[in-house]
């Protein structure tokens, strides 16, 4: 059994090594720490499961998750992230990962969770799979449910407080495309300006930032 661990923080890899090797003693494990090791890992050599922080140095966001599926379609993913479960975890599933777990969860659930996916399941907290119940209970979602992968990126990283010019280096795309982001997410959120779009992001749970904390 393979297991790529791909994170940039090394401690925190140092420690999901651990929890796993404890309980899946014959598993070989791989580290990969930025987007672009994770990819040149899993187009070098075959895994069994990918363990995938997607708020990593280089492409950002849920973009990691689409070249996953480009390279190995049948690549068990679980993400694992710090953003709150009902942001997150539906989109995760959408863009093709098989589970969601949030860093703060125990040992224990992360066990469970690698389990269920090498068996060939997917694997949700109660947490994540009350939220993913209501999503659907419901007639209409909050507005940032209509922004795409993309812009959703985007609005978290201007919630941190980035510039046009920051976000477009870290997605390698041009200012302007990413102002026509800006624009578009404006008008999704119907917000006239960055204060009123941070304000919708408090008000609904998103990431806090530099720019929230102007306002908080």
């Amino acid at each position: 059994m393979r297991i790529l661990i791909a994170d940039d923080h090394a401690i925190l890899r140092r420690g999901l090594r651990q929890i796993l090797a404890d309980e899946f003693p014959e598993a070989r494990f791989g580290e990969a720490s930025s987007t672009q090791e994770t990819l040149e890992c899993i187009s070098r050599e075959p895994w069994d499961l990918l363990v995938l922080d997607i708020f990593m140095p280089g492409r950002g966001g849920l973009e990691i998750l689409y070249d996953v599926r480009r390279h190995r379609p049948r690549l068990p993913v679980l993400v694992l992230s710090s953003a709150p479960e009902d942001q997150l975890a539906v989109r995760v599933l959408k863009a093709g990962a098989l589970g969601y777990l949030n860093k703060q969860a125990a040992p224990e659930e992360l066990v469970n969770a690698v389990r269920k996916l090498l068996a060939g399941g997917r694997y949700l907290s109660a947490a994540a799979a009350e939220q993913m119940a209501a999503d659907i209970s419901r007639t209409t979602g909050p507005l940032h449910e209509k922004l795409s992968d993309r812009e959703y990126t985007v609005l978290q990283l201007l919630v941190e407080g980035r510039s046009i010019r920051e976000i477009a280096d870290k997605l390698s795309l041009s200012p302007k495309t990413i102002s026509t982001f800006h624009s578009r997410i404006w008008g999704k959120l119907h917000v006239k300006n960055d204060v009123e779009m941070v304000r919708y992001a408090l008000e609904h749970g998103m990431a806090r930032g530099r720019l929230t904390n102007q306002l908080t």
